[in-house]
Formats: structure tokens, sequence, C-alpha cells
């Protein structure tokens, strides 16, 4: 049994995929899988509904299932939200925030294999959010992350689309460590749009 508790275990079954998108949790069945009663699994469902992960179903719980338009409407969310960050960070950070930033970036393009170094590039999106020093779009940044990893695809990790991801947060990087604000919530919005519409099309496609 996991000493995690059962609302960050079964965040992290969505969020990994080992529950995809219309994925019934029926509450007794979950709590045997997670070694769990069934109290504890409700409330983490009903945790993780109020954070779009799930909805309600005739037998409890189902993972949630979004169209390419709901996406969009996150990813468009995701972006106001990122390019605040970008410039804010411009603005807001400290020498730590910029070694660190700096440490993370050189660390996530010497990655030696893609999920690794996408999984680094995420970090790096991490700490630029805390270089930013706003706890309220961190937490909600969080939420729109958990729901977009759900339709996370191999294409996120193919040579091309990570070697655009490196020169775009280098071009961001750049400009918060020039403390240029505009340039750097410039940067963010041309990198996010890209993510969106890569996204998008994948999500259009299983669709179609």
């Amino acid at each position: 049994m996991s000493n995690e508790s059962p609302y960050k275990q079964l965040r992290d079954r969505i969020v990994g995929q080992t529950y995809p998108p219309g994925t019934e949790l029926i509450p007794a069945t979950v709590g045997v899988e997670l070694g769990v009663s069934r109290t504890p699994v409700r409330e983490a469902l009903h945790r993780l509904e109020y954070e779009g992960l799930v909805v309600q179903a005739p037998r409890g719980y189902r993972v949630r299932e979004r169209t390419s338009e709901e996406l969009l409407e996150i990813f468009d969310a995701r972006i106001a939200l990122e390019s605040a960050v970008a410039f804010s960070a411009a603005t807001r950070r400290s020498e730590i925030d910029l070694a660190r930033l700096t440490r993370m970036f050189e660390t996530a393009i010497a990655a030696s294999d893609p999920e690794t170094s996408l999984r680094r590039h995420s970090d790096w999106h991490h700490a630029l959010r805390a270089a930013a020093h706003n706890r309220t779009i961190e937490e909600l940044m969080d939420r729109l992350d958990a729901q977009m990893a759900v339709y996370e695809t191999e294409r996120s990790q193919s040579p091309d689309n990570l070697a655009q991801i490196e020169n775009e947060h280098r071009d961001i990087l750049a400009a918060v460590v020039a403390g240029d604000a505009e340039a750097a919530r410039t940067a963010m919005i041309a990198h996010q749009v890209r993510t969106r519409d890569l996204r998008i099309a994948a999500a259009a496609a299983r669709e179609a």
C-alpha cells in the first residue's frame, strides 16, 4: 500500500493516463486498488471533480473527456497566465531565480532522451512561475497543467518539437535575464500558441 494519499495517487494516475479519459472510477473498486476504504476515495474524487479532472457518473465518477473546443479554452487561459508569468518573472526575479532557471535550462537541453528532456523543460516552467513570485497564478497553472496532461501525446517528444521548445525557452530565458518584461511576454505567447496548435491538432485527429 502506498504512503501517498488517495487523492495524490488518483491524480497521478489520471494525469499519467493510467486512467485515460472516459475511465469509470467506482469508489469501491478504486478503494480495493489503492488499499483504502471508500470514504477517502470519495473525498479524493470530489476534490478531483472540483479540479476538472473527473465528472460524476451513474456508478461513481469517470475521468473527464474534453472536446477540442474545450481544450482550446483551457489553452487560451493558459496562454494568458503563462504570459503574465513571463512578464512578472522578468521584473521580479532574484539572482537565485536566474541561476536556477539557467541551470535547469542547461539540464533540459543536455538530457539523454526525449522523455527526460520534456520533463526537464516542464520543470523549467515551474521554476519560471516561482521566479514570478505569484502564488495564485502558480496554483491556477497547476490545475491547468493537470487538465492538459491528460491529453499529452507522443508528438510532444518528437525531435522537431523538442528543438523548437529549446529555442523558445532560450528566447524567454534571455528576456527574463535581461529584465525585458515585454519581450519575455511576447516570447512566451509565441511558445504557448505553437504548443496549443500542436495539441489541438492531435485532439482533432482523435475525434475524426
